[in-house]
């Protein structure tokens, strides 16, 4: 690899520019995973949060390194009333199945307990908790991939500011997931933007796409609303 390319400072503009898009695609990816680590013992949540992240890097980096797969992934195999489908939409469109029948079911779990406070943890397996978050991390890096392609055609840079991006998720993760998971109606609100990420991924599935700005946005605006009504609350049960 030529480490020559950062004498520019484009390239360095590059990496910043794609290390922080890689961080805002990356927020889906670290909520589920979150949400699949705090189901499991206490003690074993951190191996699995790494483990999550750990296969987020090393199928990113692998798909960086075979762009020429990952592209052919975007050619029509058949079509299905004159809609032409390629390996990508069926990634997109059984990925977010997938987080739509997940998210759905684990909100079904929640609503149906009577007592958030008196809630277990469930002793899940860790093993199935990686399969499952290797899986997805596999749909959201095709969203990673192509965005680093379309920025930059250095391999070099592309593959830095994917390890940055999941470095800085790797260090607030845990940060993250206990947020999460101290606030029941978090976890219901960050399940719902899942279910919003499931729609997104279909649609694109079917060649749709919708601007990540406005779902960003949106998820934003309902978690800053949120904070203040844990505040609110919190200042009312001091005065009782």
């Amino acid at each position: 690899m030529d480490f020559t390319i950062f004498a520019t400072a484009d390239a360095w503009i590059a990496l910043l520019t794609l290390s922080f898009l890689e961080i805002v695609l990356g927020i889906d990816n670290i909520i589920f995973i979150s949400l699949m680590t705090n189901k499991l013992p206490e003690e074993i949540q951190g191996m699995a949060r790494t483990a999550g992240i750990g296969l987020a890097l090393l199928f990113r980096v692998l798909m960086l390194l075979g762009i020429s797969w990952i592209i052919g992934f975007t050619q029509p195999l058949f079509e299905v009333f004159e809609h032409a489908v390629t390996g990508r939409d069926l990634i997109l469109f059984f990925g977010g199945l997938f987080l739509l029948m997940k998210s759905t079911r684990e909100i079904h779990h929640k609503v149906a307990s009577s007592d958030h406070s008196t809630e277990t943890k469930a002793s899940g397996s860790l093993f199935m908790a990686i399969v499952q978050i290797g899986l997805l991390d596999i749909v959201f890096s095709f969203d990673s991939i192509l965005t680093a392609i379309g920025m930059t055609r250095e391999i070099l840079i592309m593959i830095i500011a994917v390890i940055i991006s999941l470095l800085i998720m790797l260090a607030f993760a845990k940060k993250i997931s206990e947020f999460i998971q101290k606030f029941p109606s978090l976890q219901i609100l960050a399940l719902a933007f899942l279910i919003l990420i499931g729609f997104i991924l279909i649609a694109e599935s079917f060649h749709q796409e919708i601007p990540k700005g406005y779902i960003y946005f949106a998820v934003a605006f309902s978690l800053g609303v949120e904070i203040v009504n844990l505040r609110l609350d919190k200042k009312s049960k001091m005065k009782s």
